[in-house]
């Protein structure tokens, strides 16, 4: 019989039950467990664990352990934590296509809501303003998306659906139909520029943290509007109150944030050119990424071989 593979959250985490609940489902021959219901013989024997951002003072409990699979698809966090104490561990993060699909959906909604200018609407109902505002066809507006990965590809061609022009941007270089692609830094720039609405799906490294600052933001045409559903750090947020104070940024979408939950005393909560999203763009589904955990567990009893890892070095 194989020994329980535990699940391992962050102190206070409130899904954990709800995990445990689905994981166990979906893997009927395994035993899944907190690891209070570990015994030191248990302890022992476990090679593998799955965890939604532990602490690694948890993970150090499992002296046997060769790998965890994370519940999140951003893993910069486990990361940071796992180079400090245990560098040896490998990582498997979490690919869903329903997360892709979700995210998808998502960026198109909020796309369709800058351009069609919500906001703007908003900003006359509140001035009891009857009047139209300009309207531009889905197929004159440029939309730019930094990320390209599973994510990124999926939100693509959801956006190319509604006939958005659809660009693309990268670490290394992709061919995409219906995506003007680009890559690296020296590129960057040029992707930017007829950027009209631009979506940040990257994920938060040492190279992305602060990517968009004053001076990236600049290369964005005066107007543009911004989309951030990846992570907070990937902005500077000074650069970007400044852009939106002075009409360079037209209005940004936040989701994510350098300190979540927002602290009440944040400038984005107020700000007329921001709207402030809970985390919730695109939520992971407990089923569907119980299956895919499931699935990898499931070929590592199999074979012994340890499913896809994480690139600590790139952090992802």
């Amino acid at each position: 019989m194989n020994p329980p593979i535990p699940f391992l959250a962050a102190t206070g985490y409130p899904a954990t039950q709800q995990w445990i609940a689905a994981l166990q489902e979906a893997m009927p021959g395994e035993r899944i467990v907190t690891l209070s219901q570990l015994n030191d013989a248990d302890k022992a024997e476990c090679t593998l664990a799955i965890v939604a951002n532990p602490s690694p003072v948890d993970l150090k409990q499992l002296p046997q352990l060769l790998w965890v699979h994370s519940v999140w698809a951003g893993v910069e966090r486990l990361v940071a934590d796992l180079k400090q104490t245990q560098a040896e561990l490998k990582i498997v993060r979490l690919i869903d296509p329903q997360l892709a699909e979700t995210m998808a959906e998502a960026v198109l909604a909020w796309t369709l809501y800058l351009h069609r200018d919500m906001p703007g609407y908003i900003r006359q109902q509140r001035q009891k303003l009857w009047q139209p505002l300009p309207a531009v066809r889905a197929q004159e507006r440029t939309v730019g998306l930094l990320g390209m990965g599973v994510l990124g590809e999926a939100t693509a061609q959801r956006l190319h659906a509604a006939n958005f022009k659809v660009r693309g941007w990268s670490r290394e270089r992709k061919a995409l139909a219906n995506v003007e692609c680009f890559a690296g830094y020296v590129e960057l720039q040029s992707m930017l520029a007829a950027t009209d609405i631009l979506v940040c799906l990257l994920p938060l490294t040492e190279h992305t943290t602060g990517l968009l600052n004053a001076q990236t933001l600049g290369w964005l045409p005066v107007g543009a509007r911004l989309i951030n559903f990846a992570r907070g750090p990937i902005i500077d947020d000074a650069a970007l109150l400044s852009a939106l104070n002075s009409g360079h940024i037209g209005h940004a979408v936040l989701d994510v944030f350098a300190v979540e939950p927002l602290p009440q005393d944040q400038w984005q909560w107020t700000h007329p050119q921001v709207s402030v999203l809970p985390h919730c763009s695109a939520p992971t589904h407990h089923k569907t990424a119980s299956a895919i955990v499931a699935s990898n567990i499931q070929a590592f009893r199999s074979s012994g071989l340890i499913p896809a890892s994480v690139d600590t070095q790139a952090g992802y």
